[in-house]
């Protein structure tokens, strides 16, 4: 892209130090946030001590401006800045000998929806994948969009059936379309439990 709305050089890093780690986690944040919530999670996760922990940083704390059901263009460039960014984390890790089979990659919301956005388009076998309120990206699923074969990797794709931003039926749209890639998928829809259950 001509214009690098997300910006790779704002990404924190924790954890095992890049040289030394042998495996990875990268946290998306969501919409309006920063890494501090996902820096508050991590302090209740089993971490390894050779495990590089990653935080991409959203421009303005929003990936993109608009909801993820949108249509693609109402939230271009954002997006397409944002598949680039997290593209761009994961080969500087693979740099530093952390492949992909040894990253993990989680996301809340506006974060998970991009995680598995750009795992699917980009499907080949990693630690494993969880999407907390969050689907695939578009009006309709494009199943031209994705390619590759997920190798087993194990996704859990959560999230409340009254989620305002998260209809359910976009959680079992993109198990099916996941699960023939290869992937085994632990999908959760959480009765009754309010909206931001996810969101902190």
């Amino acid at each position: 892209m001509s214009e690098n709305l997300h910006l790779f050089q704002n990404t924190i890093y924790e954890g095992a130090s890049l040289d030394a780690a042998r495996s990875a986690i990268i946290m998306t944040h969501g919409r309006g946030d920063d890494s501090s919530k996902m820096q508050e999670i991590v302090k209740s996760l089993n971490i390894a001590d050779d495990t590089a922990i990653i935080y991409p940083i959203a421009t303005n704390n929003t990936w993109y401006p608009k909801g993820f059901m949108e249509d693609w263009s109402e939230n271009q460039p954002w997006l397409d800045s944002a598949l680039e960014n997290l593209d761009t984390i994961i080969k500087h890790l693979n740099e530093y000998g952390i492949s992909n089979d040894k990253i993990f990659i989680l996301g809340f919301s506006q974060g998970a929806c991009l995680n598995l956005e750009y795992t699917t388009r980009n499907a080949q076998k990693y630690a494993g994948i969880a999407v907390l309120s969050g689907g695939l990206i578009g009006p309709h699923i494009e199943k031209s969009n994705y390619s590759g074969d997920f190798q087993g990797t194990e996704i859990f794709i959560g999230c409340s059936n009254i989620d305002h931003h998260i209809p359910e039926h976009r959680l079992h749209e993109s198990e099916e379309v996941v699960a023939p890639m290869g992937a085994k998928v632990d999908k959760r829809v959480y009765k009754g439990i309010g909206p931001y259950y996810l969101r902190g």
